[in-house]
């Protein structure tokens, strides 16, 4: 049974911004098992054994998201893993707010992770969930974007998205990638935006010290 990966940086500061989608899915999934991550054994990460059958461990590396390929080819050689028994979860500027995408394999469309992960184990065929954070239109500050943090109005959007997508990994886990993908992969705005003239307000500064 494979590795769930949810990429992300590490520390307050970067909390709820989108760069972390993929550490809170993962944490979505721990927490409707009931367990804690602890400090994984191949350092530099933390991880989780989830209650299902077979081997399945949710994972989260530690060492920012640019080199995150370090601590997951380190997990799939601990546990005898390899890279397609992979998933692994992260934030896409490229898709829409809210929008899941699933694939089998690829290449990384400038999510400095998965390059990170495809340099290391010089392969891109995994598979991988993409949550869609918006921002990468042209021109735009992607950097900036991924390193802000949501407004309250996006925020909603992306609550139920990493519901929606917790709910896919759960999908794949039990019925496999295919089925996953044809059920997840999203063709429609999945939430409405509240009404005009709701309240909004946004945080907007961004960590320092980290890059995409």
């Amino acid at each position: 049974m494979p590795l769930i990966v949810g990429l992300g940086n590490p520390g307050k500061e970067y909390e709820g911004t989108p760069h972390n989608v993929g550490f809170e899915t993962v944490a979505r999934l721990t927490q409707r098992a009931g367990v804690l991550f602890r400090k994984s054994p191949v350092g530099n990460a933390e991880e989780a054994k989830l209650p299902r059958a077979g081997r399945v461990i949710a994972f989260r590396p530690l060492s920012y998201m640019n080199h995150s390929g370090l601590p997951v080819s380190a997990a799939l050689r601990w546990y005898e893993f390899r890279p397609w028994e992979m998933l692994v979860v992260c934030d896409d500027v490229n898709l829409p707010l809210g929008f899941l995408r699933m694939r089998q394999s690829g290449g990384p469309g400038g999510q400095k992770g998965l390059i990170s992960i495809i340099q290391q184990l010089g392969t891109d065929e995994f598979p991988r969930l993409r949550i869609g954070v918006g921002g990468g239109h042209p021109g735009a500050d992607v950097a900036k974007h991924v390193l802000s943090r949501f407004s309250v109005r996006e925020r909603q959007v992306v609550e139920a998205a990493l519901a929606y997508a917790a709910d896919a990994v759960e999908c794949f886990l039990s019925e496999g990638l295919t089925t996953a993908m044809n059920r997840f992969n999203t063709r429609k705005e999945p939430v409405n935006p509240p009404p005009s003239g709701a309240p909004e307000a946004s945080d907007k500064s961004s960590p320092k010290g980290e890059q995409p």
